[in-house]
């Protein structure tokens, strides 16, 4: 198939052809790349929903919640309901170097319903609790139509900060016990949320906890567009999800209204940029090295401390210039 006609049916609505064009982002190579620079001009009308949170703070279920309740109760003033696309980062199987959980098990309630789309995909090495076609994958979401696209991050502490480059709204879920909240201050998780969650609030400290949090929030005097806020849910029972996402809604227009979404867009939009030229570099030294006998000699005496990285790493990226002269 070629690369227009997986774009038409992408713009058609197919949920195959998004499945086959996601499938071709988390294999990278040339095809991907040209794929999705085929589409980048389609993108920007979906809003981000990023949900991190230690392992066990209910995240999964939050996010099957919050399907449930836009597609019940519509959206951003609509009658609407929106489509809902779920990307749900999953550890990778050490036997397939798939996701571990499938997209069935995860949100069974789902599955029938045409307006959501579900995916789980595999960290595949990322040191993140993101894969790193993540972004790729939101924007192939994008393309095919969903309204609103909810990223859930597997949940490994303070990598959690990636979903801070590809959200418009970031949930961060904790639970009363086992100090989460105390972890998400060292995780540098206060920083990047924008709504704080205290799932199974049913359970003891889920008030002290509440309190904690505020109080760290009221520390930070500095005028901004949006002061985070603290919401109590018992995700399993569905108690407090229609107030998240009402939350979700005001922040959103909130962001539009004071330009903070279209800075964060344009924010996220230089930080791709530079990710794609730091691994591209990446990759060309990597090639170089391999076929290059005396620049992997200068990689063998930083290894044995006979010569600084730095000397080494300059003359490695003049030789990348070297090899890539200007065009005239």
């Amino acid at each position: 198939m070629t690369h227009r006609q997986l774009i038409e049916d992408l713009l058609a609505g197919d949920k195959r052809a998004l499945a086959r064009a996601i499938t071709m982002v988390e294999r990278s190579g040339p095809d991907a790349r040209d794929l999705i620079q085929a589409v980048s001009s389609r993108v920007g009308r979906s809003y981000t929903i990023g949900i991190t949170g230690p392992p066990g703070a209910g995240k999964s279920t939050l996010v099957d919640r919050i399907a449930s309740d836009l597609r019940n109760r519509g959206w951003n003033g609509s009658a609407e309901p929106p489509s809902v696309g779920i990307l749900a980062a999953d550890p990778t199987s050490p036997f397939t170097g798939g996701a571990i959980l499938a997209d069935r098990v995860r949100m069974q309630r789902h599955y029938k319903d045409p307006g959501v789309y579900i995916r789980s995909m595999a960290t595949r090495g990322s040191q993140g609790g993101l894969p790193r076609s993540t972004r790729d994958a939101m924007k192939l979401l994008d393309v095919y139509g969903a309204d609103v696209t909810i990223v859930e991050t597997v949940g490994v502490g303070q990598a959690e900060i990636d979903i801070m480059g590809l959200a418009d709204t970031v949930i961060v879920a904790v639970v009363p016990e086992g100090g989460d909240a105390m972890q998400a201050m060292k995780a540098g998780l206060m920083e990047i949320a924008d709504l704080f969650v205290v799932n199974k609030a049913d359970r003891p400290g889920a008030d002290a906890v509440v309190r904690d949090i505020t109080a760290v929030i009221s520390w930070d005097t500095r005028p901004r567009e949006w002061v985070p806020r603290v919401l109590s849910t018992k995700a399993m029972e569905g108690v407090g999800i229609d107030k998240l996402v009402d939350s979700i809604g005001e922040h959103k227009g909130v962001s539009e209204k004071s330009g903070l979404l279209a800075r964060r867009r344009s924010e996220r939009r230089r930080r791709e940029l530079f990710e794609i030229i730091t691994n591209q570099v990446d990759q060309k030294a990597q090639r170089l090295v391999s076929t290059n006998p005396a620049l992997a000699d200068l990689v063998k005496q930083v290894e044995s401390s006979a010569l600084d990285p730095h000397t080494a790493a300059n003359t490695i990226l003049q030789a990348i210039l070297a090899s890539n002269p200007r065009p005239d």
